[in-house]
């Protein structure tokens, strides 16, 4: 399948502050919809903007950097009245956004408190570490300046669907510009994006719409709550007939690696003995810093 052939949806989030599980909330949500052409350009946009009423105080520094203030959300619906359709967009698409785990994050709790979970995708891309690797030459990757080094239009920033739409374009034109495959498995990797994955027996996209474990230890279990076990896939060997071959298939665990890298928070590490399970220790990686 050709990746232009599935919905694109870029999307993000105004928020009370930068912490989704610390109390913060989500104040404006934005979602456009692209349709690429065969020539890797964009032919046509559709935006979804809700404003949201957090049911908390919005900060003096956060309506600074959004321009919403209390009284422009006061009559509007909670998150849980938009819930279905915000999950609606969402749902069996490309999704982009820059610094994808923030937005993914805030969204997730939100769908939680609702009662939803997380829908199915066809992939989920970031396009700050795919900017940071095929712009490597910047010496910053915010989205106003990887706007700028593309021809990118973007105005008034810190506006959800100004910010989606612009992000979704800048998606676009890298993958124009770098010659990114059409092929939507061929051009995941070329992104370094996630994806559900591969059905080798070992995982599967569960219930609430996040990759869970089908055997082991873990089976049932969310691979986000043990990443640990995952990285140790990634590396575990096992003795046959002519020698030592990797346990798991390639192809699932490239798609570990991919999952390890686009999720950083709760990052794997081996121990120095590496080989087994039980040397596998946590490494918690350091705070990402909001858009």
């Amino acid at each position: 399948m050709r990746w232009t052939d599935c919905r694109i949806v870029a999307f993000d989030t105004e928020t009370t502050g930068l912490r989704p599980f610390d109390g913060d909330r989500i104040i404006e949500f934005g979602a456009v919809e692209l349709q690429v052409g065969q020539d890797l350009r964009v032919v046509q946009a559709r935006r979804h903007d809700f404003l949201i009423n957090p049911g908390i105080p919005i900060p003096r520094e956060a309506s600074k950097v959004s321009g919403i203030g209390d009284d422009q959300v006061a009559d509007e619906p909670p998150f849980e009245k938009r819930a279905d359709r915000v999950r609606e967009l969402l749902s069996d698409a490309i999704l982009v956004a820059h610094n994808l785990p923030f937005d993914l994050a805030f969204v997730r709790s939100e769908l939680e408190r609702a009662g939803r979970s997380w829908p199915a995708t066809r992939a989920e891309v970031d396009t700050l570490p795919l900017a940071q690797r095929l712009l490597s030459h910047m010496r910053q990757h915010k989205l106003g300046m990887i706007c700028h080094e593309l021809g990118v239009d973007l105005v008034e920033a810190h506006r959800a669907s100004n910010d989606a739409e612009a992000c979704g374009r800048a998606f676009v034109e890298l993958a124009r510009r770098h010659h990114a495959p059409l092929d939507l498995v061929e051009m995941v990797r070329w992104a370094d994006a996630v994806s559900p994955p591969p059905p080798t027996g070992h995982l599967a996209v569960g219930d609430k719409g996040v990759p869970v474990f089908l055997q082991g230890p873990h089976q049932g279990e969310s691979v986000e709550a043990h990443p640990d076990h995952l990285q140790w896939m990634t590396i575990a060997i096992e003795r046959d007939g002519t020698g030592w071959r990797p346990r798991f298939p390639e192809d699932l665990r490239e798609w570990a690696r991919r999952w390890l890298r686009a999720r950083a928070s709760s990052r794997a590490r081996a121990a120095a003995r590496g080989g087994g399970a039980l040397d596998w220790g946590l490494d918690p990686a350091p705070w990402r810093e909001g858009p």
